[in-house]
């Protein structure tokens, strides 16, 4: 069977998820295939944790201004219906 028939049927098996190129450690990657470490799962879990941190950095980066004023109502006016909290 020729490679792209191959790389096609990898790609099907696979939905969501698309084969890419990565540059690692030569030794790294050696100690990880004689751990049995699969080494897609562990990118694609750490990459999405990257990801979402950098998300939600951004986030707040974009939003400072309005959470900067929300906090200074707050501390000024104190939180909405505060004075019928029973706790």
């Amino acid at each position: 069977m020729p490679a792209t028939q191959t790389a096609r049927r990898v790609r099907a098996a696979m939905p969501g998820k698309r084969a890419i190129n990565l540059s690692l450690s030569s030794d790294v990657l050696d100690a990880a295939k004689h751990l049995e470490i699969n080494i897609s799962q562990v990118c694609d879990n750490h990459l999405r944790e990257v990801v979402r941190r950098e998300q939600e950095r951004k986030w707040r980066e974009d939003h400072a201004d309005f959470i900067a004023a929300y906090n200074a109502t707050i501390e000024t006016e104190g939180l909405p219906l505060d004075e019928w909290r029973s706790f």
